[in-house]
């Protein structure tokens, strides 16, 4: 028999912006008009999050229903969605505050100013047992940078291409910046303390590392792990397909703790690996699928397209059983030709401008919106399994 898919969820943050990939702010305004939508610090970040579900289709609904309004509320403002997760066509250098009366707000601008000014996807992943839950946090921070080699498409800044990937993890404040691999519950409760009665955290939420325990009470009462190293995967079916890599990831763990915890089936210290996990994100924040990482199970260099295209077809059984085959399926392309910094690159290179790749990306962006819309109206119900 078959486990049961984890509860997910999304925190999504987009930019919006006019069609020639001019970000343009306005969303203060947007969630006070709309419900479910948040501001981020920065009024040109908009955030809105679906609620748990474990089921893909279901996941698929939830997260195209809330643009669909937004779509509406911005038409007659001549705005859309634009894509990536960097200011690719500026202005990085001024802060453009959403409530000027927050003083979290007014403390996150003094403090790292427009690095923060990022759009990404947040996934979250439902896990209430705590020795699950931290073996799954050790094996997701060991292997958090495949995930940015998926979604890297941060490549711009200021109307410029910067050298890397993923600009937005490279430049965003990791907080604190050096984070252990967690043995259990209580050394998480006892190294947050210290770090909030240091300062180093100003509060329970300013973890900002590459994934991390998530709850309504933390960090004492916890149910889920969240992602942070992705940038925005504006495709929904590609971010189904990154969360069901992910959660593949779990589901072989769940099955083989020994097998698939860091601390039980690595070669490396717990030190080691904390090392290795944060070179490797670096690494392919620059070069993403292209990057040369260090394995936490060997020590061994491989590349991270390769050690994707490994897990995949390790996990294929898994895949097959749980019904996640057609929702894996985008990654099998995304590997063969590029992520999308990869392929914005690619366009750069040939001549076109930075506005019209961000102008053209944003409009088959909706276009793929309205094709999904039709499929869900259609086909969603012959789904097996409903997964």
């Amino acid at each position: 028999m078959s486990a049961p898919l984890l509860l997910k969820g999304f925190e999504v943050e987009m930019y919006t912006g006019r069609a020639d990939g001019t970000v343009v702010g306005c969303s203060a305004e947007a969630a006070a008009a709309l419900a479910g939508f948040m501001t981020e610090p920065d009024l040109r970040n908009l955030e809105y999050v679906t609620p748990p579900e474990a089921s893909y289709t279901a996941q698929l609904e939830l997260l195209l229903e809330p643009r669909r309004r937004l779509r509406r509320w911005l038409q007659p403002r001549q705005l859309t969605l634009l894509p990536g997760s960097t200011l690719s066509l500026g202005d990085s250098h001024r802060f453009e505050r959403s409530d000027p009366e927050n003083p979290y707000h007014a403390y996150i601008e003094a403090t790292y100013g427009t690095r923060v000014v990022t759009a990404s996807v947040h996934i979250n992943l439902g896990l209430t047992d705590m020795d699950a839950l931290f073996a799954g946090l050790r094996l997701l921070r060991c292997e958090a940078s495949l995930l940015l080699a998926l979604s890297a498409s941060s490549p711009f800044l200021d109307g410029v291409v910067t050298g890397a990937h993923s600009q937005r993890w490279l430049q965003f404040p990791i907080t604190p910046p050096q984070v252990p691999l967690f043995r259990d519950h209580a050394h998480y409760i006892h190294w947050m303390e210290e770090q909030l009665a240091a300062g180093a955290m100003r509060n329970v939420r300013h973890l900002w590392t590459s994934v991390r325990p998530n709850g309504d009470d933390r960090p004492h009462g916890l149910n889920r792990l969240e992602i942070r190293i992705c940038d925005l995967i504006d495709d929904p079916l590609l971010l189904l397909a990154v969360t069901a890599f992910t959660e593949l990831r779990l589901q072989l763990l769940l099955g083989d703790p020994q097998g698939q915890d860091p601390l039980l089936a690595s070669r490396l210290a717990a030190g080691e690996l904390e090392a290795i996990a944060d070179a490797n994100d670096r690494a392919v924040a620059r070069s993403s699928l292209e990057a040369q990482l260090v394995h936490w199970r060997t020590g061994e260099t491989v590349e991270a397209r390769v050690w994707i295209a490994a897990e995949l077809e390790t996990m294929a059984p898994l895949a097959a059983e749980l019904g996640l085959e057609r929702w894996l399926a985008p990654l099998h392309e995304l590997l063969s030709t590029g992520n999308q910094a990869m392929r914005w690159l690619a366009r750069e290179r040939r001549g076109e401008t930075i506005s019209a790749i961000i102008g053209s990306e944003a409009v088959a962006l909706e276009a793929r919106e309205k094709a999904l819309d039709a499929w869900l109206a259609t086909e969603a119900a012959q789904v097996p399994g409903g997964s």
